[in-house]
């Protein structure tokens, strides 16, 4: 390995922001923050950010949690415990624990670290990655880190390469030719386009890197100011763009592809659409995302669950699966499952249809149930011969139908029908 690599991340830290509750997701999000909800079968979204700092070098990290933080924080007590201190290896869950003041919850971003900076400072880095722990996507983050230190910014962005045309809902970099960032717009109408390639723009992953002296003090002047809103994207990025140098990085020079032709694959999971797609699209021949990769692999809780069991061989009564991703400790007796994505210890019952269905852990599904179409919530239990995705007008009486056709269906609702 290069030694400088090795170095920079040896003096790095990543401060994982995942106290997000992301509404968007509609209901799966009611019982845990967006960081915590289940993606790809066995993994949270959360375990992609630590994944990929595990992956590039960093050994220590800590994670800013707020709204309804209790399943994140287990997961990550779970599922991320291997950090030993004695090798100077640490991961840190910082809960909005009103450390500052009685009445003072995270009030922005950048606020969620300068209630940290005693901690911080404990972890005697150099560097500090500010990372969003609510996207899915494969980095090298020791490639930024080398960019930011060689070009001498106060802070790099990490940044997607996005049509112009929908790079009105992020944050936009304009930038000159040497990447310095020139300008930081929030949701422009009109975005600026790239050097070069003026039908491309740049938007802002929610990824930044600062050397850690620079960003503790910008963090105390920032406290002070009653006019800020303490958020990184909205006051700590602009103020340095206009009084410092800024400078973007480019995602599709440090992702992580399984070929070399590969897209450089991102995904804001954020609506119950982009989040049953994304894990849908995992069952294509070759998916964009490459989950077994084990030269960069997502590391996650795992449960010791015995292996997936298919049972009954009958007309109208086979279990069996066709383009589908099934985990550990799933039971397909008797059911047809095609293009879906089944999570740890689901139990689908006789003459069942499951089709472009993504089954979160321990659902039960009954029998003679004919599901198309859907996200089904952690532990639900569908009742049998329930038919949905064939009539949307009548799924919408009781679940949460979305402008795609996809039905998301939680117990809470099942209790509501069987009520009414």
């Amino acid at each position: 390995m290069n030694t400088s690599v090795s170095r920079l991340s040896n003096r790095s830290m990543a401060f994982v922001l995942a106290g997000g509750r992301g509404s968007r997701l509609m209901e799966l999000t009611d019982k845990r923050a967006k960081p915590a909800v289940y993606f790809g079968g066995k993994t949270r979204i959360v375990d992609f950010a630590l994944s990929n700092a595990l992956n590039s070098g960093i050994r220590k990290m800590a994670v800013a949690t707020q709204y309804k933080a209790h399943s994140l924080i287990r997961h990550c007590q779970r599922g991320w415990n291997f950090f030993r201190a004695e090798r100077n290896e640490y991961l840190d869950i910082l809960p909005a624990s009103q450390r500052v003041s009685e009445n003072k919850w995270y009030l922005g971003t950048a606020d969620a670290v300068t209630q940290n900076i005693d901690i911080v400072d404990s972890y005697d880095v150099d560097y500090v990655l500010i990372l969003a722990g609510d996207h899915v996507y494969k980095m090298d983050y020791e490639l930024m880190l080398i960019q930011h230190v060689s070009s001498g910014a106060d802070v790099t962005v990490g940044c997607l390469t996005v049509p112009r045309e929908e790079a009105t809902a992020f944050g936009v970099m304009a930038v000159d030719e040497n990447s310095r960032i020139t300008e930081f717009l929030e949701k422009p109408a009109d975005p600026p386009g790239m050097p070069g390639d003026p039908d491309m723009a740049l938007a802002s992953m929610g990824i930044y890197v600062f050397s850690w002296p620079f960003l503790r003090e910008l963090l105390t002047e920032d406290a002070e100011d009653p006019n800020s809103r303490h958020d990184f994207g909205g006051d700590l990025i602009p103020h340095i763009v206009k009084n410092g140098k800024a400078v973007a990085h480019k995602f599709s020079d440090s992702c992580v592809r399984h070929s070399s032709d590969a897209e450089a694959y991102w995904r804001d999971v954020g609506t119950v659409d982009a989040f049953w797609k994304a894990n849908i699209d995992l069952t294509d021949f070759t998916p964009d995302l490459d989950l077994w990769d084990r030269q960069w692999p997502i590391w996650t809780y795992s449960e010791s669950v015995p292996p997936a069991k298919f049972v009954h061989d009958e007309e109208n009564r086979r279990g069996n699966a066709v383009s589908s991703l099934v985990s550990g400790g799933c039971i397909i007796s008797g059911t047809e499952v095609r293009e879906s994505l089944l999570f740890t210890g689901v139990h689908a019952n006789s003459f069942s249809t499951l089709e472009r269905a993504v089954v979160l852990p321990y659902a039960v599904i009954e029998r003679s149930a004919r599901l198309r179409n859907v996200v089904i919530d952690r532990g639900a239990r569908i009742p049998a011969g329930l038919v949905v995705g064939e009539d949307p007008e009548a799924d919408a009486r009781w679940f949460r139908v979305t402008a795609n056709g996809v039905t998301l269906i939680t117990q809470d609702m099942l209790d509501r029908r069987a009520a009414g």
